[in-house]
């Protein structure tokens, strides 16, 4: 497995490797890697070959307030899980490398970024939007794998590559899961044993919702208030939001008649912790529920 830090070599690695045929994959990371990054890495190793995982701590996605500094880095760690799955090589660029001096462009996807997590976290999507594109020029994947925990990051991504007519793909993969149910997230590290506990109450909402849909309910109002009333219920969570919004548009939405998605923002005292449920209407007016 191959380290490589800087930008020139990443590129000559990658047109290498188009020039033989090959189909190249990549994996973006922000490091400190668990099984729902692996479950990405073993999608990914099914379908391209070489893969290439990223690990690049993003600053300019981080808020003045936010936890840059601390969060989780496991280096050596992560490695060790890759190179144990067979990965081809491992972009590590300093911040310096992906900004240098004098930078000045960035992305902004109209539309998408401002609600939700944009209303909560102001920039977040700018700088998402522009470090994924420059590792998307800079590896020139045929396909690029990202978690579908992020749902309105990954939506943003699909929108601007559409909109850029970029070559690479955006695949969004399926939540990995602890056995209560937690999406796994590296700032699952930061709860404290109590506020793991507590943390369980995100997918217990989301089945609630979905156990209130399979009975019937197709008012937006009723469900999320149903998923409202099982967060309120655990007095270490404070929730941000708890939205069912269009797939595509990520617009509110009154009725499920289309695909949307059941999205949760919950604070477990410092740390804020995601979640999401995709639901289709099937021809048959039942739905399908992707947790």
């Amino acid at each position: 497995m191959e380290t490589i830090r800087t930008i020139a070599w990443m590129k000559e690695a990658s047109r290498k490797a188009r020039g033989e045929g090959r189909i190249v994959g990549l994996v973006p990371t922000m490091g400190a890697l668990h099984e729902g990054h692996l479950s990405l890495v073993r999608r990914a190793q099914q379908e391209c070959s070489p893969v290439t995982v990223s690990i690049f701590v993003n600053p300019t996605q981080f808020g003045p307030k936010e936890d840059l500094a601390k969060y989780p880095r496991t280096w050596e760690a992560d490695l060790q899980k890759l190179e144990a799955l067979g990965v081809d090589s491992v972009f590590a660029p300093e911040p310096s490398e992906i900004y240098p001096g004098g930078f000045r462009t960035t992305v902004h996807v109209e539309g998408l970024s401002e609600r939700l997590e944009g209303r909560s976290r102001p920039g977040h999507f700018r700088g998402v939007s522009t470090v994924v594109l420059k590792l998307l020029e800079i590896v020139q994947p045929h396909m690029a794998y990202f978690g579908r925990k992020d749902a309105q990051q990954a939506r943003i991504l699909q929108q601007m590559a559409a909109d850029l007519n970029l070559d690479s793909e955006i695949i969004v993969c399926p939540i990995v899961r602890e056995p209560d149910g937690l999406a796994l997230s590296s700032r699952n590290a930061y709860l404290k044993p109590e506020e793991r506990r507590a943390a369980a109450v995100l997918h217990r909402a989301l089945d609630a919702a979905r156990t209130e849909m399979a009975a019937g309910a197709r008012d937006a109002l009723q469900v999320q208030t149903v998923m409202r009333r099982v967060l309120d219920a655990e007095p270490l969570a404070s929730t941000d939001y708890a939205e069912l919004v269009d797939a595509e548009t990520l617009e509110p939405v009154t009725r499920i008649s289309r695909p949307c998605y059941a999205l949760l923002a919950v604070f477990f005292g410092g740390t804020r912790l995601l979640d999401n449920m995709l639901i289709t209407p099937q021809e048959s007016g039942e739905l399908r529920f992707d947790l």
